[in-house]
C-alpha cells in the first residue's frame, strides 16, 4: 500500500512554547540521557541526548465528543500538580475539564534504564459515560533545537502501532500500552491533527506522513468503560527503529519498575545532602525542591556543564532562528549554580563546574556570554554581571 502525504507542507512558522515551567526532571541515570518540562498540565520541551537539546515542543490530550465537542488541556482545564516525594521530581498532575465533564490524571518520569519518558494516565468522565467521549494524543516534535525541516509517520515496529518523527540526525517514537484508534501525521496548522479534530471532529488515517516542515502527530487512545488507564512512552534514538525499541521496552518494563528506581535515584543523592529541610505548615519542602532544580539542569557529559534553565523565554514569539534564551551554559549563572551545591554539601558537583569552566575559559581569560555544553558560543556580548 502506497503510503499518503498530508498536504500543506511546510506548515505555519514553527514556535516553541512558554518558560512558565511548573515541573522539570531527569532520571539521574547516565542510561537516560533525557530532561523534561511540565507548563499548563501537560509535558512541554523534552531535552535528548544532550540538556541542551530540545526534542518536541510540547505532548498534550484531546477530548472530543458529541456535537462538535473539543477541549484541549491546556486550553480548557484546572491544573493541579504535585511531586510524589520531597525532592524527587516525579509529578503527579490532575487536569479538569472547565465544564466539569472528565478529568485527567498523569504521572510524569523518565525511564532511568534507557532514552525513554513514560506518562501514565487515566482518563474519567465525571458527566455521563467514557463512550460520550474520544481522547487523542497530540505530539509536536522539534527535532533538535528546531521546529522546521521535520518528517514525522505513522509506522509500526515488532507489530505494534506507533508513531514516529526525524529531524537534523535524531529520532523520536510514541507508543502506547493500548491500542491506537486512528493516527495521523501532517504539518502544523494545516493538515496537523489539531486542525483535522477542531475543524471536523476526526482523524483522517490517509494522512500517513508529513515530510520536511513544521510537523505534528496524533492518535486516538480507545477508551472503553467509565475510565481508562494508558501508559504511554515517548522513546529517543540515533534512528527510528532505536527510538520504537527503546519505547516498547519502556512499555514491557512498566511504570512502576521504572518509578522504583528513579525515586531511588533521587533519594539517594539528596541523602548526602547537608539536611538544612526546614519543616514549617507550607507543604512544600523548598530546601529539596531547590536542591533538584539544581541537579536536573546539569548535564550528563561533559561532568560539570549546567544550562541556565530548561526553557526558551518568550517561546511563543520565539522560532528557530531565534533560540537564544537559556537552555544553554551561561557562565554568570553556573557559577551561582556551584554556590548552590557547595551550600548543600555536594562539593563534588561544584568541582566539576570549576573543571568545566577551565576547559571553555578563552585565552584572555573570559567566558563567552553564553555556550553550548560543547563548548561553542552562541551569543558574544558583555554583561555587568560577569564583569
Amino acid at each position: 500500500m502506497l503510503e499518503s502525504f498530508a498536504p500543506g507542507q511546510p506548515g505555519i512558522d514553527p514556535r516553541w512554547t512558554s518558560s512558565a515551567k511548573s515541573g522539570i526532571g531527569t532520571a539521574l541515570s547516565t542510561k537516560s540521557p533525557v530532561w523534561f518540562t511540565l507548563s499548563h498540565g501537560i509535558l512541554n520541551e523534552v531535552f535528548y541526548p544532550r540538556v541542551d537539546r530540545a526534542c518536541t515542543r510540547d505532548l498534550g490530550l484531546i477530548v472530543t465528543g458529541p456535537d462538535g465537542y473539543f477541549k484541549e488541556e491546556k486550553r480548557d482545564c484546572w491544573f493541579q500538580i504535585e511531586t510524589t516525594a520531597p525532592g524527587v521530581p516525579i509529578y503527579r498532575m490532575v487536569n479538569t475539564s472547565l465544564d466539569g465533564s472528565w478529568e485527567i490524571e498523569k504521572h510524569v518520569l523518565t525511564d532511568p534504564d534507557r532514552p525513554c519518558l513514560l506518562q501514565n494516565l487515566t482518563f474519567t468522565a465525571t458527566k455521563g459515560s467514557t463512550a460520550n467521549f474520544r481522547l487523542y494524543v497530540l505530539l509536536a516534535p522539534h527535532l533538535v533545537n528546531a521546529g522546521a525541516q521535520n518528517t514525522a509517520w505513522i509506522g509500526t515496529h515488532k507489530g505494534q502501532d506507533v508513531l514516529f518523527a526525524q529531524g537534523h540526525g535524531n529520532c523520536l517514537a510514541l507508543a502506547s500500552s493500548v491500542s491506537w484508534g486512528a493516527k495521523s501525521a501532517g504539518f502544523v496548522g494545516v493538515s496537523d491533527a489539531w486542525t483535522q479534530l477542531a475543524n471536523k471532529g476526526e482523524l483522517e488515517p490517509a494522512y500517513a506522513r508529513a515530510e520536511n516542515g513544521n510537523v505534528a502527530l496524533g492518535g486516538e487512545i480507545l477508551l472503553d468503560g467509565k475510565a481508562r488507564t494508558a501508559l504511554l512512552a515517548l522513546g529517543f534514538g540515533a534512528s527510528p527503529e532505536e527510538a520504537a525499541e527503546n519505547a516498547l521496552a519502556s512499555l514491557a518494563g512498566g511504570y512502576d519498575k521504572a518509578a522504583k528506581t528513579y525515586e531511588a535515584n533521587w533519594q539517594s543523592w539528596q541523602d548526602g545532602l547537608v539536611k538544612l529541610d526546614h519543616i514549617s505548615s507550607q507543604p512544600l519542602n523548598n530546601y529539596r525542591i531547590s536542591t533538584a532544580v539544581l541537579a536536573a539542569h546539569c548535564a550528563l557529559n561533559p561532568a560539570g556543564a549546567a544550562i541556565a534553565s530548561l526553557s526558551i523565554p518568550w517561546g511563543a514569539s520565539k522560532g528557530d532562528n531565534d533560540l537564544g534564551g537559556y537552555h544553554l551554559v551561561w557562565p554568570r549563572d553556573l557559577v551561582e549554580t556551584a554556590g548552590g551545591f557547595l551550600a548543600a554539601g555536594d562539593a563534588k558537583s561544584a568541582l566539576s563546574i570549576l573543571s568545566f569552566l577551565r576547559e571553555v575559559q578563552l585565552v584572555d581569560g573570559s567566558w563567552p556570554q553564553n555556550l553550548w555544553i560543547d563548548g561553542e558560543a552562541y551569543w558574544g556580548g558583555i554583561q555587568l554581571d560577569e564583569c
